[in-house]
Formats: structure tokens, C-alpha cells, sequence
């Protein structure tokens, strides 16, 4: 009888021994290709903040000579005595704004609703203009109320006034194509529509709480086209964006940023307060996609079909890697119980056993019983015994079943 000894790390080392563990050639090939798709993403990220970081620096930054921001429209209004003042705290454009103050918010969406309700209160007490770039649904409903941002943008960059606003008229056509906006109050000024839409729209003061109207006005611009430096002398945008901006002495450029300790007060708001809206259901999309690409590919595989080795495998081979496997888990009962099924099965034939009863102690051990030399008890331990122990308690098993069978096929 031939037994499987368990593996040894001599064993291992030996020409004919055959290792489990992968070389690093095998290493390097199964992961080549996620390292280099893991290359690919890192340089075409590095690539596109590259490319990001150049186009996008100092968008809307009356400081910047870039081609998108607003040194030019600045310098213009220097020359015409409106001086221009940067701020990047919501503290500092409340306290700047006044009756001879225009106060350009330059991105009124990426403020969070306790900036955007601060913002409004000093709006509405300051008496001055103030001009929204661009305001979409997160910021209308607080610092233009009455206003609604239409869902379609302007497919047309260039539009005319078509309205009565002087400063529109004056200017003619400009780049104010974007957002579309609509309003329910008649004493607004709609100019630049587009498919009946307006693109500019100048709200007048509103009454304060007391009844008492202020000074001032309300201007939401529906792309900030006419204020960048390669666009500003482009038709008429540099005449209306010089009106808008200098209808008083002094220029607050508000650029919000998230080092505004305002910017991260959350109050008494959760933390799925905090995500935007559409990411919880974006979130929910992508575990769908995930749950129903998992199915597709589960029924891809289908049911398990059996076919052939290509090649043939030596017996000797099978059996030393399934000792190194029992091994390597410590699985001596599983061992001891294959050996044990194995001797019994062909022990059965020798004794006038059935096959199907061969793994049954009371029909297989009496027949062994009866053979000379034959005691049942210690039969019994053998093949239907517990699992040994250690390892060298399983060699010995081995050994004695291997005895047993040569002693049941001597004549």
C-alpha cells in the first residue's frame, strides 16, 4: 500500500518535490496589468490637473492675468475711479457692503445656506448694488427670491438686450448666454433672452421689514463671459460689464473660499446633511449598476461542466500535493480519514465483503475477525478509530494499515 508522508521542507528543496508557493515570475505576470492600468490613471490624472491647474487659475480673479480671470475688467474700472477690493470671507463682504458699494459675488452656488442667509441680510440693509455671477437653484431661493433658474442653459453665447435697461441698450449685443432665468416680479428689467428667457435679470430694491424701501439693486448674470480677460473685448462686453460694475465708487469682489471658518460652521446639521444632493442617489445608482453586473456575471459562468485534463498527472504527483495541503492545515483527521476509507474499501473484496459494506464495523470487522492472527478490537481502533494526534501518530497509521492489507493478501 502506498501512503501520502507528510510534506518536508527537505522534500521541498529536492528536484522532484513540486512548491506551491508562486515565483516571482508568476507574480509579476498576473499583476502586470493592473499595475500598469494603476500607471495609466495615475498619469492621466497627473495630466488633467496639469492641464486643470493652467486653464482654471484665478477664474473670475480680478488679480489674475490668466485668460479666465478679471484683471482687465478691473484695471478698466481703475481708470474710471471705481476702486476694486478682494475679500474671500463672508465677515468681510458684509462689512464692506454699503449705499456706494457694488459687491459682485463671484460664485454665489458654492456658498452653504448659513453664508448664503447672511449674505442676504447684508444685501438687503446695505442699499448698494449687488451682482450674482452665474446663481443657479442652490443660492436663488435665498439671495434672489422670486427668481427661477430655468434647467436648459442658453445654447446661444452671443444674445441681444432686446430691453429697455439703458446700460443693455448702450452695450448691444454680449456674451451673457447661460443660465436662463424667470420671475414673477413685473418691475424687473429681463434683458438678453434667449428663447424667451432672459440671461440678465436687474431686480429693484425691496421693501425692508418696516415698509421702507432702500436703495439698490439685485443683478444676476447668467455667464460670466463678459468678464474674463480673453473675452472682454469681444461685441459689447466690455461696456456692459464696466456699467454693471461701475455704477458706484467701489468694487467688492467677493471670491468665497472654504478657508472661511463660515464656510464649515454645519450647526445642528447631520452628517448626510453635509453631502450634496443627488450623491445619496448617484450612491444608490452605483450599488445597483454593482449588484446587477455582479448577477450578469455570476449567470455568465453558468453551471460547472466537467471535461478531461489535458494532460495526464502522475499519481505520485496528486498524492504529494494533497499531503502538502492536509499539512499545511493541521487536517491529520482528514488525512487519517481517507487513508482509513481507501484500506477498507479494498480490504472488503478480500474478506467476501460487499463493496456497499465495506465502510460498515459490524460487517467489515467480524469477516476481518475470522482470518488467523485477526483481533477485533484492535481492527476496530484501526479503521474505524479516532484521528491521531501528531504527526508522527499518523505515520505510524499509515504503516499499520499498510501492514494489515499485505497481511490479509498473503495466501
Amino acid at each position: 500500500m502506498t501512503t501520502a508522508p507528510p510534506s518536508t521542507d527537505a522534500h521541498r528543496n529536492t528536484p522532484q518535490g513540486t512548491s506551491v508557493s508562486p515565483t516571482a515570475r508568476q507574480v509579476w505576470t498576473r499583476t502586470r496589468g493592473i499595475l500598469l492600468a494603476l500607471l495609466v490613471l495615475l498619469a492621466a490624472g497627473a495630466a488633467i490637473a496639469v492641464i486643470r491647474s493652467g486653464a482654471d487659475h484665478g477664474r473670475l480673479d480680478p488679480r489674475s492675468a490668466d485668460r479666465s480671470g478679471s484683471r482687465a475688467v478691473a484695471e478698466l474700472l481703475n481708470d474710471r475711479g471705481v476702486s476694486t477690493r478682494v475679500v474671500t470671507t463672508l465677515a468681510a463682504a458684509r462689512a464692506a457692503a454699503g449705499p456706494d458699494t457694488t459687491l459682485l459675488v463671484a460664485s454665489p452656488d458654492l456658498l452653504t445656506a448659513p453664508q448664503q442667509r447672511g449674505l442676504h441680510e447684508a444685501i438687503r440693509d446695505s442699499g448698494g448694488r449687488t451682482l450674482l455671477v452665474a446663481p443657479g437653484t442652490p443660492s436663488l431661493d435665498t439671495l434672489a427670491p422670486g427668481v427661477r433658474a430655468d434647467a436648459a442653459p442658453s445654447f446661444d453665447s452671443t444674445l441681444a438686450p432686446d430691453c429697455t435697461l439703458p446700460a443693455a441698450r448702450r452695450a448691444g449685443p454680449a456674451d451673457t448666454g447661460g443660465l436662463r432665468y424667470t420671475t414673477d416680479d413685473t418691475r424687473a428689467d429681463l434683458c438678453y433672452p434667449s428663447d424667451g428667457l432672459a440671461t440678465l435679470v436687474v431686480l429693484p430694491a425691496r421693501e425692508d421689514d418696516t415698509g421702507t424701501t432702500r436703495p439698490g439693486d439685485t443683478v444676476l448674470l447668467g455667464a460670466p463671459d463678459i468678464l474674463y480677460n480673453d473675452r472682454l473685448d469681444d461685441e459689447g462686453n466690455a461696456s456692459l460689464a464696466l456699467q454693471l460694475l461701475g455704477s458706484r465708487p467701489h468694487l467688492v469682489w467677493y471670491l468665497p473660499s472654504l478657508s472661511d471658518d463660515s464656510a464649515t460652521d454645519a450647526g445642528d446639521r447631520s452628517f448626510f446633511d453635509l453631502i450634496p444632493r443627488g450623491w445619496l442617489w448617484a450612491t444608490l445608482q452605483l450599488l445597483l449598476a454593482a449588484a446587477l453586473a455582479a448577477l450578469w456575471r455570476a449567470r455568465r459562468f453558468g453551471p460547472l461542466v466537467p471535461e478531461k485534463l489535458p494532460v495526464a498527472i502522475r499519481a505520485s504527483e496528486t498524492t504529494e500535493g494533497r499531503a502538502r495541503l492536509y499539512r499545511r492545515t493541521d487536517a491529520r483527521d482528514r488525512a487519517a480519514a481517507a487513508l482509513r476509507s481507501t484500506t477498507r474499501t479494498r480490504l472488503a473484496p478480500l474478506v467476501g465483503v460487499p463493496p456497499a459494506r465495506a465502510h460498515t464495523p459490524e460487517v467489515l470487522i467480524p469477516a476481518l475477525a475470522a482470518r488467523p492472527h485477526g483481533d477485533g478490537p484492535a481492527l476496530h481502533t484501526l479503521l474505524f478509530g479516532p484521528a491521531p494526534g501528531d504527526d508522527a501518530a499518523l505515520i505510524a497509521l499509515a504503516d499499520r494499515l499498510d501492514a494489515l492489507e499485505s497481511e490479509v493478501r498473503r495466501p
